[in-house]
C-alpha cells in the first residue's frame, strides 16, 4: 500500500496573510476525511521565524480525530519545539528538517549539521520516552544551489549516522527541484539497499511538467511513501522558478493510478477537499 502524506502545514506557512484558525481547523478536518495516511498538519516553531503556524496548538484542539484513520505530523526545529509537541497525544510524528547541505542548515535552524544530528539524536530519544516516531527530511537531498558537497555517497553517509540513532523514516527532500529521475532512482536503490529497516519517503518541489518520470522512478526504486499538497500550494523561494512547488496531491495520485497502486483514497471527499482548499488559498 501507498503511504500519501498531505502537506497544509508546507501549503500555509509561507503565506504572509494570516489564515483564520478556524478556516484552518475545518480544511484539515476535511483532508482527515479523504484516506491519507498522514496529516503534516502544524509546526512547533518561533512564531518569529512562521508566524503563520503561531496557533498549531489552537488548531489542533479543532480537530476531530474519531472518525480518522490518518494520523498527524507536526513539524519541529529544535528541543523546545519537540517538548511542546510532545504534549499532545494527538499527534503521532514529529518531522525534523535535517540539511545535508551547511548553508541551508544554518538558514533553516540556526544550526550546523554537527549541531543539528546532535538535536535529532535528543529529539528522537524524547519519541521513544513518550511513544512517537520522528521522521527525518534530508533537506537539500539532491543537491544544493549553494556549491555546498553533494553526492548520493554523502547522503548515504548521513543514513548512515541516522540508522546508528534508531531513526526509522526517512524522506529525501528535494529543495529546489533540482532531482531527475535518474538521480531519484539511484538515490532510493542504493539507500534501500544498504538501509532495509529504514522507511524512505520522498518530497518533492517539482514543475508539473517533470514529476511523472520522477514518481515513477522512485516507484520503480521501491518508494511507497509520498508527500503532496492539493493543487501543489506552497514550495520553496529558493527554487526561483514559480512553477516549482510541493507536488499536487491529485497529479501524484492521478500517476499512482496510471502505474496500477492502491492509494486508499475517498475521491468524493478529495473532491471536496479541493474545493475548499480554493478558499482556504484564495
Amino acid at each position: 500500500m501507498i503511504k500519501l502524506i498531505e502537506c497544509p502545514r508546507d501549503a500555509m506557512q509561507g503565506r504572509t496573510e494570516f489564515i483564520d484558525t478556524a478556516i484552518k481547523a475545518a480544511y484539515i478536518n476535511q483532508l482527515l476525511q479523504v484516506g491519507f495516511d498522514t496529516i503534516d498538519f502544524g509546526s512547533f516553531v518561533s512564531p518569529k521565524a512562521i508566524p503563520q503556524m503561531r496557533d498549531t496548538a489552537e488548531v489542533l484542539s479543532l480537530l476531530d480525530l474519531y472518525s480518522s484513520k490518518s494520523k498527524l505530523l507536526a513539524i519541529i526545529a529544535n528541543e523546545r519545539g519537540a517538548e511542546d509537541a510532545l504534549q499532545f497525544e494527538e499527534i503521532d510524528y514529529l518531522g525534523f528538517p535535517l540539511s545535508v547541505s551547511e548553508t541551508f542548515q544554518q538558514r533553516n535552524t540556526n544550526k550546523s549539521i554537527r549541531q543539528a544530528l546532535e538535536t535529532v539524536e535528543s529529539i528522537h530519544n524524547l519519541c521513544e520516552v513518550n511513544g512517537k516516531t520522528l521522521v527525518t527530511y534530508l533537506s537539500m537531498g539532491f543537491g544544493n544551489p549553494y556549491g555546498d558537497p553533494y553526492s548520493p555517497e554523502l547522503v548515504a553517509d548521513f543514513v548512515e549516522k541516522l540508522e546508528e540513532m534508531g531513526i526509522k523514516i526517512i524522506s529525501f527532500a528535494d529543495t529546489i527541484g533540482s532531482a531527475d529521475s535518474d538521480l531519484i532512482e539511484n538515490l532510493y536503490e542504493v539507500n534501500a539497499r544498504a538501509f532495509p529497516n529504514i522507511e524512505f519517503g520522498l518530497h518533492l518541489h517539482s514543475n508539473p511538467k517533470d514529476l511523472q518520470p520522477k514518481i515513477e522512478a522512485a516507484l520503480k526504486a521501491g518508494c511507497r511513501r509520498f508527500d503532496g499538497a492539493i493543487y501543489g500550494f506552497g514550495g520553496c523561494p529558493m527554487a526561483k522558478d514559480e512553477l516549482v512547488g510541493n507536488v499536487a496531491t491529485e497529479s501524484l495520485i492521478s500517476i499512482l493510478d496510471k502505474n496500477g497502486f492502491e492509494t486508499g483514497i475517498d475521491r468524493n471527499e478529495l473532491s471536496e477537499a479541493m474545493k475548499l482548499s480554493r478558499v482556504v488559498f484564495n
